[in-house]
């Protein structure tokens, strides 16, 4: 039996590049750097820019897909339901596996950044719809975005459940 070496390209996103785009006020940018449809939708990898001061998404779950976040720069506030807040610094690590409510915010000073990972891939197509919404000029609201966060198998904490002092994204 002989094996042939596959001729499966290698994917090459220099620092600048990447389908890179807003999401909402206050110059959240969003990079994506794989997509899926170079990995089968086995993962999708995107890097954050959290500008200081940003409150962050509504704390959710995802139902069909783990998220790792590793912070490349500042510091990102990890918030999570009936815990204190986790200060995620540059080099720090976070794993959310499915069904883990969580979400997340800058509320200090500087500019912070992290790489996210999706596994599968489908949840970078949310992302994408974020930003189609708010370029079309029809603006992004708590109701929209709860509803794009359906169709991707995300359900939103309720308020109640998130301990006072830590209602980031509420």
């Amino acid at each position: 039996m002989t094996t042939e070496t596959p001729k499966v390209p290698v994917n090459f996103v220099p620092a600048k590049n990447g389908d890179t785009f807003g999401l909402g006020g206050g110059n959240l940018i969003c990079r994506i750097l794989e997509d899926g449809s170079r990995t089968g939708d086995r993962i999708g990898v995107a890097e954050f820019t959290l500008p200081p001061g940003m409150k962050g998404p509504p704390a959710h779950w995802h139902e069909m897909h783990d998220e790792m976040f590793y912070t490349t720069k500042g510091t990102v506030r990890f918030h999570v339901p009936g815990k204190e807040p986790i200060d995620a610094k540059t080099g720090d690590f976070v794993s959310v596996p499915i069904r883990a409510p969580h979400t997340f915010s800058n509320p200090f000073n500087e500019e912070a950044k992290f790489v996210n990972t999706y596994t599968p891939a489908f949840y970078i197509n949310y992302f994408k719809i974020l930003s189609e919404m708010i370029e079309d000029g029809k603006g992004m609201t708590p109701e929209k975005n709860m509803k794009v966060m359906a169709n991707y198998a995300t359900l939103i904490v309720p308020k109640e459940e998130m301990i006072e002092g830590d209602k980031q994204g509420q």
